[in-house]
């Protein structure tokens, strides 16, 4: 085990991103005479870090089938006749989830002990709604059903102003039926609800392709960034025989579980001087007709508050023993690198094994020191606190400098980072019979028999607005027809040279092949299956993927949702056979 991990210790769990570093000779985005980022023109107001206990996220609870056709439940049983393989994969699991409005309290310090107008989702049962919403815990082979209904108030009616009230609700980057994937235009108004069936088995029926950590969030066209910034995600886990959430069980992977398997969502947000979470450098208000401004970047939205689960820097209470930390970068701009600092150590970071990318287990843990998080992207980490005393206090800490506009990384690095969360070590209660395999997920085969075509997506900034093939989205119009069961390569091309790009397809993951004409490291993170690239300054991306199971449409788009928003994204769409373009 050393031996080989020895081999495998490279410091960059992240790595690659050497080249992400931006040329800042040119400016390729044009701002006002005398523009100031609204976190230096009005900052939020200050607060202690690590005296809020982190929030863990509660499971989530199904309910009866019958009581979907109760008013609580929608009024209405599930309609076979809208979901693909509907009967194939009858539902085993029922969820019922409001959308709704509340105060959910940041932290304790005044003001934000008043709480801050958010958004998010609750469960029959629950008195109040919550953000993140609950985790779902769910197996492979398991079908269930989601019904979410929308609860929030309607334009001009809320507290949250930034915001618009019909959401989509889209998990990412499950392998689901178009119907099902919360796409863009699939939206619903107050009063609404979106019937959800995720069928929890594998593309292509290859547990080779089996996934482990998603997250569900707010996918509306036009407003997915400030509506995700209002609180609209969650984490959705999915387990199998392998991965099997009992860390005891003999033949499986025997990761940390229960309560020391823990999801941890990172956004940045900026507070008004009343502790309400506000959105933009131009902190829009609704215009005269009561929708929302539309005069707010189109190049990043950065906070500065750093927050873990909603809770601003908090602090989390570790026994001495592993766990493992399902690390996700929530947006909506912020690029993370990511260290451990012991309290009191020296600044080289602590070492922690890496055991996913992007909700993928790899073949076999990578120790590092650093991981590196595009917006969307994961990572599953394994911290082994054992190695530490009891008072002992461990920090994440981020050390990428982002560019105050939002449009991704300065090319430096920060001495000392910005510290986001501390755990604070205190005796084990017991035996830790959790482990760290040799081995996990074999990568499945890449066919280049199968592949049909070849494709090529520039994605690129023109007057104002961010586009793919010098195209902004239109909902209406599939950019490609892709035949069912194939599998194509596609070519990602980064054409400015200052701003960066994290760049997700829906439906099913890829598989690198090349970074700028180079094949990937094996030894790399990303030689492996994602679903998000972090594309950079100048660069260009090639992967090989495949489209099974399943037809209708989806999109490909920019995870900055800022740009997504602006309106960097397309759809394409799955056909049959003879069918493509």
């Amino acid at each position: 085990m050393a031996t080989r991990r020895d081999v495998l210790k490279f410091g960059a769990a992240g790595a690659g991103y050497s080249l992400l570093a931006p040329k800042m000779s040119k400016a390729d985005l044009v701002f006002p005479d005398g523009f100031i980022p609204s976190i230096v023109e009005a900052p939020s107001p200050p607060v202690r870090p690590f005296v809020v206990p982190l929030n863990v996220m509660p499971i989530a609870k199904s309910v009866s089938k019958n009581f979907l056709s109760t008013a609580a439940g929608g009024g209405m049983a599930p309609d076979p006749q809208r979901h693909q393989r509907y009967h194939e994969f009858e539902p085993k699991q029922f969820y019922v989830n409001y959308l709704e409005e509340f105060l959910w309290q940041y932290h304790t310090d005044f003001p934000y002990n008043l709480g801050s107008w958010s958004w998010g989702f609750r469960e029959p049962g629950m008195s109040k709604g919550i953000t993140p919403g609950m985790t779902f815990h769910c197996k492979y082979g398991d079908p269930v059903f989601v019904r979410r209904i929308n609860n929030l108030p309607t334009v001009g009616a809320g507290n949250v102003r930034f915001a618009l009230p019909s959401p989509t609700i889209h998990l990412h980057n499950a392998h689901t039926a178009s119907e099902s994937d919360g796409i863009p235009q699939d939206y619903v108004n107050p009063g609404e609800f979106w019937d959800h069936q995720y069928c929890n088995f594998p593309a292509g029926f290859d547990k080779r392709e089996t996934l482990s950590t998603l997250w569900y969030h707010d996918h509306r066209l036009d407003f997915t960034a400030p509506n995700v910034y209002a609180g609209l995600n969650g984490f959705y886990l999915l387990f199998d025989e392998k991965d099997a959430n009992d860390e005891t069980k003999k033949g499986t992977f025997r990761l940390p579980s229960g309560k020391y398997d823990v999801p941890l969502i990172l956004h940045d947000v900026q507070f008004d001087q009343n502790g309400q979470a506000v959105w933009d450098f131009f902190n829009p208000e609704p215009t005269g007709n009561d929708l929302p401004s539309a005069l707010y970047t189109t190049h990043g939205m950065i906070g500065d508050r750093f927050t873990v689960n909603r809770i601003i820097q908090p602090y989390f209470t570790v026994e001495a023993r592993k766990y493992r930390f399902r690390v996700l970068n929530g947006g909506p701009s912020r690029l993370y690198d990511l260290y451990l600092q012991k309290e009191g150590g020296p600044d080289k970071g602590e070492q922690f094994f890496v055991i996913s990318t992007d909700g993928n287990l790899l073949p076999q843990p990578i120790e590092t020191d650093k991981i590196r998080l595009g917006v969307a992207e994961r990572h599953d980490i394994i911290i082994d606190f054992s190695k530490y005393n009891p008072g002992d206090s461990i920090y994440l800490v981020n050390r990428m400098e982002i560019r105050e506009d939002g449009a991704g990384w300065t090319g430096r690095q920060l001495d000392q980072g910005d510290q986001i969360m501390r755990f604070d070590v205190v005796a084990a209660t017991g035996p830790d019979p959790s482990r760290i395999p040799d081995h996990m997920r074999t990568l499945p085969p890449i066919k280049m028999g199968t592949v049909r075509r070849e494709r090529l997506f520039v994605f690129d900034y023109d007057n104002g607005l961010w586009t793919i093939n010098g195209k902004l989205m239109d909902p209406n119009r599939p950019d490609a027809l892709i035949e069912q069961d194939s599998a194509e390569i596609w070519t990602f091309r980064n054409a400015g040279n200052t701003w960066m790009h994290p760049i997700h397809s829906h439906f099913e993951e890829f598989q690198i092949l090349e970074i700028n004409g180079k094949p990937v490291d094996r030894n790399d993170v990303r030689h492996a299956r994602k679903d998000v690239v972090m594309l950079g300054p100048n660069e260009e991306v090639k992967f090989y993927s495949r489209w099974r199971d399943f037809l209708g449409k989806h999109v490909m788009h920019c995870h900055n949702v800022v740009h997504e928003d602006h309106a960097m994204m397309i759809r394409w769409d799955i056909v049959p056979p003879g069918e493509g373009d």
